[in-house]
Parts: C-alpha cells; structure tokens; sequence
C-alpha cells in the first residue's frame, strides 16, 4: 500500500466526524484499511477513501442502508464506476472527477489535521492530568 491516511484525516477530507469513520470502519468489511492489533491506529488507503466517499454519497442522496452503500461503492470501484441490479437499475458515477476531488481534500486535510499522540501522558508532579 503506497500511502495511508489516519481515521482524523479521512474524516476531515469528508467533512464528517472522526467516529462515523471508526464506526464504519469496525462494522463494515471495506478495502484498503489496515488495521493491525488493538492500540495500533488504523490506517486508510486511497482506495478505502474511495470507498468511504461513495458510500457515503449513496447513503446521504439515496438514504441507502450503510451495509447495502459500501456494497454497492466497492462494486462501483471495482466496475469504473458502473453498478447494475438484478432488477435491471443502473447506477453510475465520475469515479475519475471524485478521485480528484477526494485527493485534493486529502492533501489539504494532511496538512491541517493533528497528529494523535499515543502512550501514557507525560508524568505530573501533582498527581494530575496535564
């Protein structure tokens, strides 16, 4: 995987918060995440990126079910963008043009986004969090 960006980064680039991103990232198989062992922070490639934006597209303009929109989104990677039902619907987006917009949010998003600090805090005379 080339490059990966952080839960806080992502959720900045798609304007949402960083827990809709967690949540689902935990309850929905989606490509391009690598999520290691608890305590290590996940990270997401552009393809997941990807993957994240046009389910959440198809869940804000067509209020389709989480489970059914990230289906569909890998799909529509997967197919350049085309999706076709069993009912004979077809659903197509400008996977190129999102990519772009995506990307552009993504570099911006990684120059303003902080950095989460991990391990213990550091140690307080006075006994409390600083």
């Amino acid at each position: 995987m080339a490059r990966a960006y952080t839960v806080g980064t992502v959720a900045l680039a798609l304007e949402t918060s960083p827990k809709w991103i967690d949540n689902a990232l935990s309850h929905h198989s989606l490509g391009g995440i690598v999520q290691e062992r608890q305590g290590v922070l996940r990270r997401v490639s552009i393809e997941g990126v990807l993957q994240l934006a046009v389910g959440m597209l198809l869940i804000q303009e067509l209020r389709v079910p989480a489970s059914t929109a990230f289906q569909v989104a890998a799909t529509l990677n997967e197919a350049d963008g085309h999706y076709r039902t069993p009912g004979g619907l077809t659903l197509q987006i400008d996977l190129a043009r999102l990519r772009s917009d995506v990307e552009s949010r993504l570099a911006r998003a990684v120059e303003i986004a902080p950095v989460p600090k991990r391990g213990r805090p550091p140690f307080s005379k006075t006994g409390r969090l600083e």
